[in-house]
């Protein structure tokens, strides 16, 4: 059995496998979509395909929607050479569910792929037309927070965004740059209304997006690139949007387990590609059953109702609740506790962390204890039934490939966020302390013993990337383990550093409990699992 085109004419074949397929005409959904396409996605990876791709093609099968998909990568080329194209646009969605059970579904609501790539003259020009199409509600992205930056570590202009900004919509090399200048294009014939969505799993990621474009159109209406309108017609939110959005859905790289289980199918040609940009994709993709996407309503050109496929359309306001609701208190919080302390101790996965007593105890408390009582409830979505659905399902699912190593990294950028918002929200109220804070401070002291690079076994281990491993690491470097030693002034500079964790921890009387847990988590070996275990087991007797 092979993912192509012909596919449906072997229904038995893949049915008796235990594949669901897609139930509609796939041929007269493409011949629709080319003509009118009402959607176009940038990010051929691996979130996509597992979820908006999923979502359409289950209001495709009940017939909802009677279009599909188109998708761009403007990035990694091969994605759509090595992966889209040879497979006819098929992929197979792999769904891990935490019973041990998985869900096969070869999903066919991708009809068309195209490299956004100014270079191919013909790929370029049918972005053009599409872009051009009254039809076109909707253009969305996930092309990580990354895609949407314009400028280096030192506040310059990366190269080819600077080119680009000095020479206009003509043949753009910059992945905003490209996408300002389709949407140049869209002005010029007609300044016809669009969405342009930004799915990426950042906060306010609607205005990272319009800042970027709005930067391009800046530049080339002072230089005289473009009509002096572009820049009014980008910033007018009745002809062009940048909704928020929230997503939620983990979906690791292609498993080795999981293409052994697809092979024992029968599925030929499975093979992960690993691209000259290291991309990691393959003719499958698999993910957790869990997933959120909560979007501003805010849709010029209007929209399908692409809520009866489980997306959730709110007010701007919501939005920003949910994310801070989950960002904030109820999962990235829970996941970098376990990242640092997972990498400490030497798990290789997640879900395997959770069998440690003082771990899920942790990752309970920080959740329920210091975080629940100052989260918003953003109405849509319960927060505690969020928390449980995060450390009953999700974390502790066996047969997600996910890794501490993996979540591990940038945690330098993550805890002002992650964990300085519970702490500012603390020393604002009138009935909480933020001396009252025991876990949240335990993170901290974990985190800072992480950076030595030595696990709890005392051997050195990779740590993951983080753009401060460089500024960070010498102030724990000349310390060792069974060092008896006052370490409040070697580990003053990170404790005070607002950017690190959103405020002083000396402004908020956490700094001397950061302390003491480190000194103890330095203790020896084995030091850090009986640290938690005095901490988290012992003090919930």
């Amino acid at each position: 059995m092979r993912l192509t085109g012909n596919i449906l004419q072997d229904k038995e074949a893949w049915a008796s496998k235990g594949y669901s397929l897609p139930q509609f005409d796939r041929a007269a959904v493409t011949e629709k979509t080319k003509e009118a396409p009402f959607w176009l996605h940038f990010g051929a990876g691996n979130i996509f395909r597992a979820f908006q791709a999923n979502i359409v093609q289950n209001l495709l099968n009940d017939n909802t929607l009677d279009k599909g998909l188109i998708v761009a990568e403007g990035y990694d080329y091969e994605i759509i050479e090595k992966i889209n194209h040879p497979y006819d646009n098929y992929s197979i969605l792999v769904t891990l569910k935490s019973d041990g059970s998985v869900e096969k579904t070869i999903t066919g609501s991708i009809v068309e792929a195209i490299a956004a790539d100014s270079a191919n003259k013909a790929a370029f020009s049918r972005l053009k037309e599409i872009f051009c199409k009254d039809s076109l509600q909707m253009v969305s992205f996930t092309i990580t927070e990354k895609g949407y930056s314009l400028t280096n570590g030192n506040g310059e202009l990366f190269k080819d965004v600077k080119s680009d900004m000095e020479n206009g919509p003509e043949n753009p090399s910059s992945y905003i740059g490209k996408v300002a200048s389709l949407l140049y294009t869209r002005y010029q014939n007609g300044a016809k209304p669009v969405a342009m969505v930004s799915m990426d799993n950042c906060s306010h990621n609607g205005d990272k997006l319009r800042n970027a474009i709005t930067s391009f159109a800046e530049k080339w209406t002072e230089n005289g690139t473009a009509d002096k309108e572009f820049l009014s017609y980008v910033s007018n939110p009745q002809k062009v949007s940048f909704p928020w959005s929230m997503i939620d859905k983990i979906t690791p790289r292609p498993d080795a387990a999981i293409e052994k289980i697809l092979s024992g199918d029968g599925v030929e040609g499975l093979s992960p590609v690993i691209t000259s940009k290291n991309t990691y994709i393959a003719p499958f993709v698999n993910a957790e059953e869990c997933e959120y996407l909560v979007i501003e309503d805010n849709f010029p050109n209007g929209r399908p109702p692409l809520e009866k496929g489980g997306i959730i359309f709110t007010d701007r306001e919501t939005v920003d609740k949910v994310e801070k609701m989950k960002v904030c208190t109820c999962l990235n919080p829970l996941h970098t506790a376990l990242a640092v302390f997972g990498c400490l101790l030497g798990y290789k996965l997640i879900s395997d962390e959770m069998k440690n007593p003082a771990l899920k105890n942790l990752a309970m408390f920080i959740g329920y204890k210091e975080g629940l009582p100052v989260v918003t409830d953003p109405g849509i979505l319960n927060p505690e039934e969020f928390i449980n659905t995060v450390l009953n399902v999700r974390i502790p699912n066996p047969f997600m490939p996910d890794t501490p190593q993996r979540i591990a990294t940038d945690t330098s950028q993550k805890l002002a966020i992650r964990f300085g918002e519970t702490i500012k929200a603390y020393k604002s109220s009138a009935s909480l302390d933020t001396m009252d804070l025991k876990y949240i401070p335990l993170v901290f002291a974990g985190w800072l013993r992480y950076l030595m690079g030595i696990d709890d076994n005392g051997n050195k281990f990779e740590l993951s990337p983080d753009p401060m491993l460089g500024t960070l690491c010498p102030y724990v470097s000349s310390i060792s383990l069974g060092d008896n030693i006052n370490v409040n002034e070697i580990l003053k500079p990170i404790l005070a550093d607002e950017k690190i964790f959103g405020i002083s921890l000396y402004d908020v009387n956490i700094a001397g409990l950061v302390c003491r847990y480190f000194t103890e988590m330095i203790a020896g070996t084995g030091a850090v699992q009986a640290t938690l275990d005095k901490y988290v087991l012992e003090a919930d007797k």
